[in-house]
């Protein structure tokens, strides 16, 4: 079941821009990431929240002057924030894809490129696609992943499993419930050696790749977009963003 927007705000992670936060002070703007998303939006075990998607949206406020406001409300609660204006922006590895620009996502300039991939148990007899016929594939809902699977499904003949996060989607797996889950490769890369999973990703069972993009909902706030295309350019260009990438992604 999905958790409502209100409920969700009620667990929301703070970061401030530009600095630590005074209390009560009015930030420029309000942005919506995930939960757990690592290495790009997570908690550390010092109880910080951290990321790529993180440590890029600081230093882009620091480099274009804007404050925010940002809330962990998980994927689906944070795409609803901006969609009805309670968040100006997203920020949680949106994958930047036609269908959502048909829907009225309107994204900046990409700034990582990813790759989904099919993932199995780590003892797992699959290593292919069609090693998964008449099987179970798990995918999280409305992500990229989710469209990688469907795009395969008929010419495989698999069936599809949907979750609302991906920390139950992997366990869906481990558990042998589902023969493989669909996940962006670096995210998947990261758990299996952090968390250490019972998991592996196949050679050769990744999509082309595309980029993700930071997304606003409403028009009226096309100077936050702009200012982001402009920071991002600049970190890209003072050495930040590789810093940003080495850091997270060893």
């Amino acid at each position: 079941m999905k958790k409502s927007i209100l409920a969700a705000l009620s667990a929301v992670a703070l970061v401030c821009g530009m600095g630590a936060c005074k209390k009560q002070q009015k930030a420029d703007w309000i942005i919506a990431t995930d939960t757990v998303f690592r290495p790009f939006e997570y908690t550390d075990e010092k109880g910080n929240f951290v990321g790529i998607d993180v440590d890029i949206l600081a230093a882009v406020a620091k480099d274009q002057g804007f404050s925010y406001e940002l809330q962990s409300l998980g994927w689906d609660a944070g795409v609803q924030a901006v969609q009805v204006g309670q968040a100006d922006g997203l920020i949680a590895g949106a994958t930047i894809k036609q269908e959502r620009i048909d829907n009225g996502w309107i994204f900046s300039d990409g700034y990582y490129n990813a790759t989904q991939t099919f993932v199995v148990q780590k003892d797992s007899s699959v290593s292919s696609f069609e090693d998964l016929r008449g099987k179970s594939v798990a995918v999280k809902t409305g992500t990229a992943g989710a469209d990688f699977a469907e795009s395969l499904k008929d010419t495989y003949g698999y069936t599809i499993t949907r979750f609302e996060d991906s920390p139950t989607m992997y366990q869906d797996v481990i558990n042998g419930n589902s023969a493989a889950c669909v996940e962006d490769t670096p995210i998947m890369a990261d758990n299996i050696k952090t968390a250490g999973l019972a998991l592996k990703i196949p050679a050769g069972m990744e999509s082309s790749g595309a980029p993700y993009g930071f997304a606003i909902m409403n028009p009226k706030n096309q100077k936050l977009l702009d200012m982001f295309n402009a920071g991002l350019k600049n970190i890209r260009a003072n050495g930040t963003y590789d810093a940003i990438l080495s850091k997270y992604l060893k």
